[in-house]
């Protein structure tokens, strides 16, 4: 089977980090699978050459591939006249577009990674987030209001349907999984604010309907500003986590800084059909064409991409290939050699891909 992949490099550092994933992933898959990526323009910079920041042709594109790579969105100057970034709208209009409604993100510390945490080892911290990611309050996107220069609000918007959804998928992510690595128990915590506001607490019952469905899970609810003090105490107790939209745009980031920051962090925006992969991390545009910014986070999302291409199409080619791609990355990332700044390296952006690209051409067993 032949597969598309949509990449939009978009803003800042965007473009250097998804070239330099493309270079991995084409080396990860060789011949064993038919693979072809294309290039399409979207965001700030989109904006400020065309006046569009999210092009029709692109979104067509993004709609026909069979997955989507992205670098980055937004650039701080570059704003409508409501004062948001021009640059969000093609991951907030993606959201919506392809249905993207499970944003999935692993929370795993790797060798060689900087340690945060005191006392937190590799194979001690590895849960997932799993974050409602078309309702919630960003569901008020360009649909607030503000009255007289005096008064502002959004709109909370919290489904049954957009609930049981993301529930559900969290829960297949726990049955799939090894349980918490403290326990090896399989569970989902609920984090929600359901002990001061109404929708939250509606949340947390249909969460608890259709956990009803799952015995094998152990269930728990943590209010959002106790997990944050819960993630950073014992994170070695969680598993799968699922919340609303922002809450889970909070966590998420914290969760990148436990495993040793931004760069090091990736993420899958899944629905029934389409993916959309991309780093964790902004376009630091302070970093943008100075050949420093860390790809691996975009890399480790290529090869979320790859793994989610595999199991949908029963492909094991790609499988084979995310899987490849995870040790050799993490391998270079252990050795500490050719890994950028952030993570305690000197090493560029292409020459972290290089590194992880020589890493491939051995055998599994010597990457592992």
């Amino acid at each position: 089977m032949r597969y598309s992949i949509a990449v939009v490099p978009g803003d800042g550092i965007g473009p250097e980090v998804s070239s330099a994933a493309v270079q991995v992933l084409k080396q990860a898959l060789g011949d064993r699978a038919s693979v072809s990526f294309a290039s399409y323009e979207a965001g700030a910079e989109c904006y400020v050459k065309t006046g569009i920041a999210y092009p029709d042709e692109t979104l067509t594109a993004c709609k026909e591939a069979d997955a989507v790579l992205h670098g980055a969105a937004g650039l701080p100057d570059v704003v409508y006249p409501d004062g948001t970034e021009a640059g969000q709208d093609f991951p907030m209009k993606s959201r919506s577009a392809l249905d993207l409604y499970a944003n999935i993100r692993p929370i795993r510390l790797m060798k060689g990674a900087p340690r945060r945490l005191t006392g937190v080892e590799p194979g001690q911290m590895d849960f997932t987030i799993v974050r409602e990611n078309t309702e919630g309050l960003y569901a008020a996107r360009n649909g607030g209001n503000v009255l007289r220069d005096e008064l502002a609000t959004d709109t909370l918007v919290i489904t049954r349907k957009g609930v049981e959804r993301i529930v559900r998928r969290a829960a297949a992510i726990a049955q799939a999984g090894r349980g918490a690595p403290a326990d090896g128990v399989k569970r989902v915590t609920v984090v929600d604010k359901a002990n001061v506001l109404r929708s939250y607490a509606f949340f947390r019952q249909v969460a608890d309907e259709v956990l009803s469905d799952y015995p094998d899970l152990e269930v728990e609810h943590i209010i959002i500003d106790a997990m944050t003090v819960h993630m950073l105490e014992r994170p070695q107790h969680f598993d799968v986590v699922v919340c609303e939209n922002i809450f889970g745009d909070i966590l998420t980031d914290l969760g990148a800084a436990m495993m040793g920051g931004m760069g090091l962090a990736p993420s899958g925006e899944t629905g029934d059909v389409h993916g959309l992969f991309q780093g964790s991390h902004g376009s630091a545009p302070t970093l943008a064409g100075k050949g420093i910014a860390n790809p691996v986070a975009t890399i480790l999302s290529g090869a979320f991409m790859l793994e989610w291409l595999g199991a949908k199409h029963h492909d094991e080619a790609l499988t084979a290939a995310a899987h490849r791609t995870r040790l050799a990355t993490e391998k270079v990332l252990a050795e500490g050699q050719h890994v950028t700044g952030d993570v305690g390296g000197d090493g560029t952006t292409m020459g972290c891909a290089d590194a992880i690209c020589e890493a491939l051409g051995h055998p599994v067993e010597e990457i592992s």
